[in-house]
C-alpha cells in the first residue's frame, strides 16, 4: 500500500514539473504580472485534474534517486520546449513592429515591453499588445491548456528523449519569425522604400537641401496613415497566426511522441 502512494505521489510530481515548466516558458501565463503563487496553484490544480484521469496502470519507471532526478529534468525539459516554441509569433509580430519603426524614424521613441524584459519601439508595442489581446480573445490560453493535457497521452511520463523531428520543428518554427514580420512589415516597407529612393533623387536634385527635416515629418505621418489603413489587414493576419497555435502544438507534441 505504501509503494503504490509512494508511485502515485510521483506520478503527480511529475505532472507537476510540467505543467509548471510550460507555464513558465509559454506566453501570457509566463509573464511576471502572473504571481508565481498563481502560477504554481493553477499548475497543481492541473496535475491534480490531469493525475486523476490519464491511465496510471501504463506507466513505469524505476523507484531510485538517481532516475528521479532524471524523469524530473525530462519532464521539465518537455513543459520548456512545448511552452517556449509558442513565442515565436509574438516576436515575429513584434519585429514587424521594430521594422516598421525603425523606417518610421522612431528608434528614439523607445518603450519598456514587460512581456519581452526589452526596449522596442512605439509601432512594435502596438503591435505585440494587440497580438496579446487578440490571442485572449480568440482563446489562445485554452489552447495551451488543451495541448498540455493532450501531451501526456502522447508523451508519456519520464520516455522523453530529445529527437530530431524536434530539433527539425524548432529550426521550422524559428524560421517564421522572419517570415511573419515580413509579410506583415512587407506593404509599409515599400512604401518607405520608395520614400527613401525619392530622398536620394531630391539630395541629388537639390545638394543644400536639409532632406532629413523635410522627410521625417512625412515618414511619421504617411507610416501612421499606412498603419490605420491597415489595421484590417492586420487584424485578420494576426488571428490567422495566433489560430494557428493549436496545430504547431500538436505538431510539436506528435513530433516529441516519436
Amino acid at each position: 500500500m505504501t509503494e503504490i502512494l509512494v508511485f502515485d505521489f510521483i506520478i503527480l510530481i511529475l505532472i507537476f514539473l510540467r505543467i509548471t515548466a510550460m507555464f513558465i516558458a509559454a506566453p501570457i501565463f509566463g509573464h511576471k504580472a502572473v504571481s508565481p503563487m498563481i502560477k504554481l496553484g493553477l499548475s497543481l490544480i492541473l496535475a491534480y485534474i490531469v493525475f486523476l484521469t490519464i491511465d496510471k496502470s501504463a506507466i513505469s519507471f524505476e523507484l531510485n534517486l538517481a532516475s528521479l532526478v532524471v524523469y524530473s529534468v525530462k519532464e521539465i525539459v518537455t513543459g520548456l520546449i512545448m511552452g517556449y516554441i509558442l513565442n515565436f509569433v509574438f516576436w515575429g509580430i513584434s519585429f514587424a513592429g521594430h521594422m516598421i519603426g525603425f523606417d518610421m524614424g522612431l528608434m528614439f521613441a523607445e518603450v519598456l515591453n514587460p512581456f519581452e524584459e526589452m526596449q522596442n519601439n512605439v509601432v512594435g508595442e502596438i503591435l505585440f499588445f494587440a497580438s496579446v489581446m487578440l490571442f485572449l480573445l480568440i482563446n489562445g490560453h485554452h489552447y495551451i491548456i488543451t495541448g498540455l493535457v493532450a501531451s501526456f497521452t502522447a508523451i508519456p511520463l519520464a520516455k522523453y528523449t530529445i529527437n530530431e523531428p524536434v530539433y527539425q520543428l524548432i529550426v521550422k518554427y524559428s524560421l517564421t519569425v522572419f517570415t511573419i514580420a515580413i509579410k506583415i512589415a512587407s506593404p509599409i516597407l515599400v512604401a518607405f522604400f520608395l520614400v527613401h529612393l525619392a530622398e536620394g533623387i531630391i539630395a541629388r536634385v537639390i545638394p543644400n537641401i536639409q532632406i532629413f527635416f523635410v522627410s521625417q515629418p512625412l515618414k511619421i505621418g504617411l507610416g501612421l496613415t499606412m498603419i490605420i489603413t491597415l489595421i484590417p489587414f492586420y487584424i485578420y493576419a494576426i488571428k490567422s497566426l495566433l489560430h494557428g497555435y493549436e496545430y504547431q502544438l500538436l505538431e510539436l507534441i506528435k513530433g516529441m511522441s516519436v
